[in-house]
């Protein structure tokens, strides 16, 4: 079998039967992280063949909801998905809710606090707050986009859904986890079991050497919408474990407070 129909295979094992909507819609998340903006990060982040992806991309360049540079050769989001996004709205207003939790947090423990929200088998960075410290250990930005256990709030989500949803989101988030050498699948679900026995996820030198991360999970109504988390050196973490689970666990619940004052405004 050669390289093509490897990559074939590989495809179809990772996304099953995925329509040509369902794909534009998955590679157009992928954009909104800036680090995918080359046809090759594209195409690995969406577990895509290059000639599929650069097929979709074509298609939206024609409808202006993607922009190619022709001197970097980079693609963007086009003006059509700043007009579209100017009508959309969240159901909340996260970084008004969260907001002086990551100030607290970072201001307490002088590390990066982080506000992710579940987007699909993914977590996206809505808001965050750096730290004092001078070595900051944050590898995120707004809008950042990391799959379901690849930071210790896809843990801490992973390990708040239900048995059913949560075997559904691993057998898609399996196959990406050969993107990260450090952590497999066996190490992701040893870190899920430990999130449910202690209430909070820790996440040690699994992504990127010497950083790691504590987070606890934000639930709406009782559904894991969101993590909050705190991510700086390895043994910035280790050493504050439980200072850090409970100041977590702390501002997550003043936030899902707010969650449910906002679900039922009086």
């Amino acid at each position: 079998m050669g390289n093509k129909d490897n990559d074939r295979l590989a495809e179809r094992n990772a996304n099953g039967s995925l329509g040509s909507i369902e794909k534009a819609c998955r590679i157009l998340k992928a954009m909104t992280d800036p680090r995918h903006s080359r046809l090759t990060d594209i195409a690995s982040y969406c577990g895509m063949e290059k000639s599929t992806v650069m097929r979709v991309l074509d298609a939206l360049i024609r409808e202006d909801m993607v922009r190619r540079d022709p001197v970097s050769k980079r693609y963007v989001l086009g003006p059509e998905m700043a007009r579209i996004g100017s009508w959309a709205q969240e159901r909340f207003n996260w970084s008004a809710l969260a907001r002086e939790s990551l100030v607290r947090l970072a201001d307490k423990f002088e590390d990066t606090a982080l506000l992710s929200v579940m987007s699909g088998i993914e977590t996206v960075c809505v808001d965050m707050q750096l730290g004092r410290h001078p070595l900051q250990a944050n590898y995120q930005q707004r809008g950042s986009r990391r799959t379901l256990g690849v930071g210790a709030g896809g843990v801490a989500l992973l390990g708040a859904m239900s048995d059913t949803e949560r075997v559904t989101a691993l057998s898609q988030v399996r196959p990406r986890l050969a993107h990260f050498p450090l952590l497999n699948a066996q190490a992701l679900d040893e870190r899920i079991d430990a999130a449910q026995r202690d209430g909070y996820a820790l996440l040690i030198d699994a992504v990127v050497p010497n950083i790691g991360g504590a987070a606890v999970v934000i639930r709406d109504q009782g559904r894991p919408v969101a993590a909050l988390s705190v991510t700086a050196l390895s043994e910035r973490i280790t050493s504050r474990e439980k200072e850090l689970a409970a100041a977590l666990k702390r501002e997550a619940g003043l936030i899902e407070e707010q969650l449910a004052s906002a679900a039922c405004p009086k």
